[in-house]
């Protein structure tokens, strides 16, 4: 595909080319990740200085800016070194005081001359009850007070930048920017009345009113639109290059499937026959299945997740399922072999632990196709794990891929389908945001016999009454899990570790009722305490986060959470899921140190009222935002300068489905709207996006 076009060479110059920025500014910018004009055009201003003139100042509240005309009354030198000089002024009412640090007297007497009149404008403050302006933003002779800006944008500062060095920059920005042709739907621009792509980047860095820089201002929304559309440009392309790949058709026939199912002692919910039939249907098609799982704790995803695996193995295939921890890896396998037992499938664990003879042995199986399903952290995808016919890959959790790291994964050269599965709610945007190249299946019922789990918020002050009702649960038989945030106790922080809560406990309990894990536990060491959990040999567990995800021992009905504030909400919600898989009644209790901010206070009380993850995903992130809800920097969710994914979540539905249309009726965007979409393409920096159409 040709490079870059022509027309966008101007946006991706230097920066030092525009007015007022040299070298050092250039470099200051730098840091703030604004390297070149387009950073700096899609950098917008987050608020507005309303410099309408005022007759007087009498009225205005202080801390205001105001803007008045004034004459100028005498000028009162500095008393002494480092005090300030000061020159009365009157507006058509009041008399008000300029104040002036480090101004030498000819500067002053020359800006404003005594008798003559100027417009001045700045700050208001109140100084002994008396009106003043300490160092005004603007002082202008009558006849240049026109070129005040009414509305003056306020732009979002690094070191040593200023309002005017930004707004000259950006002006000469904004005043060559290019002409490009329409990329989104005609349609869309009419019905939402929004300006061309000029238009509206001239209108957002030059607001006349505060509703012109609020997110749904139409300038505004258009360009989050642009934004979003270039993000589901790449993503329908990832999605149809994974698709391209030559997959296979893989169709069981279902008599493992069926034996499989009759062995089970509960009914399938209608959400896990729902999602294995559109699993299926993928499945059966000569192309690549992308599809994303998404479940709420406890939905029932291992099923589904067996179900598919199961189809590879009936048409003659294998399956993997990959874990985020050995932990998990060997829960699945727990889980899962007595299913597979019965229906006389050979299903194996492969971990980073696996050495020397037993590797090979397991290997040489795999390599043979005598192994049907295999189970293992990242290292099934070591260089010397070789499959017989590898038809699905199963990626469980945690390692919540990027699109860059799932493309890596389905360009492994085997045709083999993918399935991602999270038991994270996440919430419609981020989901978008984060999976739109994937086709998406939603389990949204509790499988029959889950208890309902009963939540309380306890002040860690009656921390002596919790480990009292722990006891009395022990002795019933009860087993429980005591979370806490860090392993150690640090200098840096009260947080109460693991190791110090294990200690005080096993004093209180006695020797071998109490176990530990955490991360910093050699995998031999984690597993010994789990099972000897799970066995019911030890009946309180104290555990860092290790075991948020996928750990089931359905005798264990309490869930102590210490100081659950420290913790995200979708941490807490995945937390809590340990417990209410058996019989008992359930109890999840959240100890908080007082006092709670409004927002700690809010976050704890979603969690107590409401059990229903996607609810609980909603709200978290309306409190958090996106970022720090999937934390960023392992979430592979991209970073916007403009739109808003709290707040345009509906843009970034209707950008998934016009990506996708756009595609399928121009797949090599050649048609005059294909075109200008490869120039946003460009423009946004979709870089991987534009090399899959010169693959397409």
């Amino acid at each position: 595909m040709a490079g870059r076009p022509e027309s966008l060479f101007s946006l991706f110059g230097s920066l030092e080319a525009l007015p007022g920025i040299g070298p050092k500014l250039a470099k200051t910018l730098g840091d703030a990740g604004v390297t070149k004009p387009r950073d700096l055009l899609f950098t917008l201003p987050h608020s507005l200085v309303d410099r309408r003139p005022v007759a007087t100042v009498r009225d205005c509240p202080a801390g205001t800016t105001v803007t008045t005309e004034v004459e100028v009354l005498r000028h009162f030198r500095a008393a002494r070194a480092g005090a300030p000089s000061r020159v009365l002024v009157q507006d058509q009412a009041v008399e008000l005081t300029l104040v002036f640090f480090r101004s030498s007297e000819k500067w002053l007497e020359k800006q404003l001359p005594v008798g003559e009149r100027r417009v001045v404008s700045g700050k208001l403050d109140l100084f002994d009850g008396k009106a003043q302006i300490v160092h005004p933003d603007y002082i202008l002779p009558i006849t240049d007070a026109p070129e005040l800006p009414r509305f003056e944008p306020v732009y979002p500062l690094t070191g040593g930048l200023t309002q005017k060095v930004m707004a000259k920059a950006l002006g000469s920005v904004v005043q060559t920017l290019p002409d490009l042709a329409e990329w989104i739907d005609p349609g869309m621009v009419k019905k939402e009345a929004w300006p061309t792509w000029r238009q509206a980047l001239g209108a957002a860095h030059a607001p006349q009113t505060l509703a012109d820089v609020a997110p749904d201002a139409a300038a505004r929304a258009r360009l989050a639109y642009d934004e979003l559309l270039a993000h589901q440009l790449t993503l329908a392309l990832a999605r149809r290059q994974a698709r391209r790949g030559k997959g296979r058709a893989t169709r069981g026939d279902g008599h493992i499937a069926q034996q499989v199912l009759q062995a089970l002692p509960y009914q399938p919910t209608g959400a896990q026959t729902r999602a294995i039939s559109e699993i299926h249907a993928d499945m059966v098609k000569p192309l690549k299945m992308n599809r994303l799982l998404q479940g709420d704790v406890g939905s029932g995803k291992t099923l589904v997740a067996l179900m598919a695996l199961i189809a590879a193995v009936e048409s003659g295939g294998q399956g993997v399922m990959m874990a985020p921890t050995e932990i998990l890896a060997r829960q699945h396998l727990e889980s899962l072999a007595p299913l597979c037992a019965d229906a006389g499938l050979v299903i194996e664990v492969l971990t980073g632990r696996d050495k020397g003879a037993e590797r090979a042995r397991k290997l040489g199986a795999l390599a043979a196709g005598e192994i049907h399903i295999l189970l293992g952290t990242h290292a099934v995808f070591q260089k010397d794990v070789e499959f017989h016919d590898l038809r699905l890959v199963i990626i469980d959790e945690q390692h919540r891929f990027g699109v860059a790291q799932r493309m890596e994964l389905g360009s492994k050269g085997q045709a083999v389908d993918i399935l991602v599965m999270t038991a994270t709610p996440i919430p419609r945007s981020l989901a978008l945001a984060q999976y739109g190249d994937m086709d998406v299946s939603i389990l949204d019922e509790k499988p029959p016999g889950r208890q309902p789990i009963k939540t309380a918020l306890i002040s860690g002050e009656r921390l002596d009454e919790v480990v009292a009702h722990l006891k009395r649960a022990v002795e019933d038989g009860r087993q429980a899990y005591w979370v806490c945030p860090l392993v150690e106790e640090s200098e840096r922080s009260d947080l109460q570790s693991a190791e110090e809560r294990f200690r005080s406990l096993r004093a209180i309990f006695g020797e071998g009722v109490c176990g530990l894990v955490h991360g910093q536990l050699s995998s031999a060491e984690k597993d010994a305490a789990m099972a000897d959990f799970v066995a019911g040999r030890s009946r309180v567990l104290v555990a860092t986060t290790v075991i948020e995800v996928g750990v089931n021992v359905p005798n264990a009905s309490i869930m102590v959470i210490e100081r659950a504030e420290s913790f995200g909400l979708a941490q807490l919600h995945q937390l809590r899921g340990r417990v209410g898989r058996g019989s008992a009644a359930s109890t999840c209790l959240l100890m908080y140190q007082p006092p709670l901010t409004e927002t700690g206070e809010r976050r704890l009380k979603i969690l107590r009222d409401s059990e229903d993850g996607f609810r609980i995903a909603e709200e978290d992130l309306s409190i958090r935002g996106a970022g720090d809800m999937i934390g960023t920097a392992q979430s592979g969710l991209p970073k916007f300068r403009i739109a808003d994914l709290e707040r345009q979540s509906d843009l970034m539905a209707i950008a998934q489905s016009d990506a996708r249309v756009l595609l399928e009726m121009d797949p090599d965007l050649t048609s005059p709207r294909g075109v200008a979409a490869r120039a946003l393409l460009w423009l946004m920096e979709q870089d991987r996006a534009i090399r899959l159409i010169s693959v397409g």
